[in-house]
């Protein structure tokens, strides 16, 4: 199977973190030869928009971004071709693939090994440190890439390649049971709505919905939240949510909004042996958590950094199996600057995807 591969194609470029995005229509596309072993081209169907891509396009981060830089983390599309010599390929050309924030790692060091590949010293990053999926073409690492299940669309599979497999593992590891409460601040966004559909359908959960609006709240409630605070309208935060979670309070908080002051009152809402999941990543900001009431309660403070390749196809299958579905408004690339002025100032509910066709 062989496909006609262009030599140019439509690509937005970060030249500077001050400087507008610029829409290329004539950006260049690695050719098959030019491929090195264990690398893929792949054909982009769309790809999703995430808070990160905006840190990214900002240079916010501690954690430096190339510059220029195509971002973008979370693509869906064709495999086109395959580096010449790569060993025992996972895929093949004409599979549809998914491309994650990881893009690429070691395998071979002790958090590789241990499930933790995210964390890997050598981890290269989708529009991040290397380029991304906003284009119409973009190269990836067969050992990364995620299969897509037949009976999910492009479009609806975007998103769970980075929040939806982001909330599923914190939801995994949150030594939370069935029946139990958790709180979701940011609940109506782009994290949040897939982790109030996690975490009721996959995990057995109620769901204590934080968040601002009508439309998030209607969102949140149709989604499977029981209780919904509105965090603008709410006299006294912390009470209300220990209110809502029985009196005691949630066993578990679900950060995913990108806002430290949603992180200050957890300690103070969660009930005793319950887990912060720090998900949502601002700019810059510090936990305050109090020492002395986190060690008397007992509190969890788990620090949850995407998935690894196994938490993907898990959260896809969920997601396949029609547990989770993702709130979504398909844009063209050239509506990209306009979907981060509206991140910036928190009005887009549930998710963004780009069309790339």
């Amino acid at each position: 199977m062989s496909y006609n591969i262009p030599k140019t194609q439509k690509a937005a470029i970060v030249e500077s973190h001050d400087a507008p995005i610029h829409i290329k229509d004539d950006h260049p596309v690695r050719q098959p030869e030019e491929l090195a072993p264990g690398e893929c081209l792949i054909k982009l169907d769309c790809t999703g928009v995430c808070h990160t891509d905006l840190h990214a396009r900002k240079g916010d981060w501690p954690l430096p971004s190339k510059l220029p830089l195509i971002g973008g983390h979370e693509g869906v599309g064709k495999i086109v071709a395959i580096g010449a010599h790569t060993v025992s390929s996972p895929v093949n050309i004409g599979d549809r693939v998914g491309i994650k924030w990881l893009a690429d790692s070691c395998l071979q060091c002790e958090q590789c090994r241990k499930g933790l590949e995210q964390s890997c010293a050598k981890a290269k990053l989708s529009g991040y440190t290397v380029d991304g999926t906003f284009s119409q073409y973009v190269v990836s690492y067969v050992s990364h890439v995620t299969p897509i299940p037949p009976n999910l669309s492009s479009e609806e599979a975007a998103s769970f390649l980075c929040a939806g497999v982001t909330v599923y593992r914190a939801l995994k590891y949150s030594k939370t049971n069935p029946g139990d409460w958790v709180v979701i601040p940011g609940a109506g966004g782009g994290l949040g709505h897939l982790a109030v559909q996690y975490a009721t359908n996959a995990f057995g959960l109620r769901v204590v919905a934080v968040d601002t609006g009508e439309e998030k709240k209607k969102l949140c409630l149709e989604l499977g939240a029981e209780k919904w605070i509105d965090f603008r309208e709410s006299k006294d935060l912390v009470k209300d949510i220990k209110d809502a979670a029985g009196g005691d309070g949630p066993h578990a908080a679900l950060v995913s909004a990108a806002s430290s002051s949603a992180y200050e009152q957890a300690v103070d809402y969660l009930r005793p042996g319950g887990s912060l999941l720090v998900v949502g990543l601002p700019g810059k900001a510090q936990i305050g958590a109090p020492i002395f009431w986190t060690v008397v309660k007992s509190i969890n403070i788990i620090g949850s950094y995407v998935g690894n390749r196994q938490d993907a196809r898990e959260a896809l299958e969920i997601a396949a199996l029609g547990k989770a579905k993702c709130y979504l408004a398909l844009k063209p690339l050239s509506a990209l600057s306009e979907v981060y002025e509206g991140m910036e100032q928190g009005t887009v509910v549930g998710r963004v995807v780009l069309s790339m066709t």
